[in-house]
């Protein structure tokens, strides 16, 4: 049997409706492996708690993954991972494993993307991409914790190449548009123009179609006064405005913990500014 057929192609198609008692529930389109959706579950402030599953325990060498989500008019959903996405080394001869995912928020709707961190093993090839888009009203939470690989084997930026795009759009138009490849055997990513020191790499989009410059203002010089009052414990953040609609947090740090940690309070304070109600971790099923 050739490599390439042990590959797997799996889609995933949900669709998010808001009840007339206020309820957001799950449709589910398409389900095929190695993607697992049990249910949605009862979230925080009346949202949908979705865990996705991957069957396969990881992201073999010449997957294709394809996600699509969508929200309906004042949908409210918070989506997470059962646990951290492993990028497992491809065998002699397969193609590098590719995740696509599309989310389309309907107006007025909301969604927190809060996956586990990502980590590519030694020798894998990955690209992942992703949309979303937003209608009037609509507001996204969605971060992203990239690992250095498997630290406790020894493996540190052992990875083969790994392409990560994102691209955000309010009304048609992009607001966001980020673009990485990291190939370490290339460009080794412990130089000091790249990621020197640092281990961990976070991002942190926030974003309301239609919302005025101001929040942003507000929400920008809030955070930022929390990094001159908050210990950061070795952790090196930036934050930068889109070019409407929306902020961006970025962050570097050796420890993972520390990195997490911080991210996970920009967006408390971020959805407490833009929704007046306190943030709350997903609930993780096993």
């Amino acid at each position: 049997m050739c490599p390439e057929d042990t590959a797997l192609h799996g889609r995933l198609h949900l669709a998010f409706e808001k009840t007339s008692n206020g309820e957001t529930v799950l449709r589910l389109r398409r389900q095929e492996p190695p993607w697992r959706v049990l249910r949605a579950f009862a979230g925080g402030s009346r949202q949908a708690l979705v865990h996705l599953n991957n069957t396969s325990g990881g992201v073999l060498g010449g997957d294709r993954l394809d996600l699509r989500a969508e929200l309906s008019a004042g949908a409210r959903v918070q989506i997470t991972t059962t646990g951290a996405t492993r990028i497992y080394r491809p065998r002699a001869g397969v193609a590098e494993a590719h995740s696509t995912a599309h989310f389309d928020l309907g107006e007025d709707s909301l969604l927190e993307l809060l996956p586990d961190p990502l980590i590519p093993y030694a020798g894998s090839r990955f690209a992942q991409s992703t949309t979303v888009n937003l209608a009037p009203g609509a507001t996204l939470f969605w971060w992203e914790v990239l690992a250095p690989g498997r630290e406790a084997s020894g493996e540190v930026f052992a990875f083969e190449h790994l392409r990560m795009e994102a691209e955000i759009r309010a009304g048609g138009i992009p607001i966001a548009i980020d673009r990485m490849h990291l190939d370490p055997r290339l460009r080794p990513l412990e130089s000091v123009a790249r990621m020197g020191a640092c281990r961990y790499l976070a991002t942190l989009y926030v974003c309301r179609a239609g919302e005025p410059a101001t929040t942003w203002r507000r929400l920008q010089e809030q955070l930022v006064e929390h990094l001159c009052t908050e210990p950061q414990d070795g952790v090196i953040w930036g934050i930068g405005s889109l070019t409407c609609d929306g902020l961006m947090v970025r962050g570097m740090a050796r420890c993972g913990v520390a990195l997490v940690a911080g991210l996970r309070e920009f967006w408390r304070a971020a959805r407490l500014l833009l929704t007046g109600e306190p943030a709350s971790l997903p609930r993780k099923i096993y």
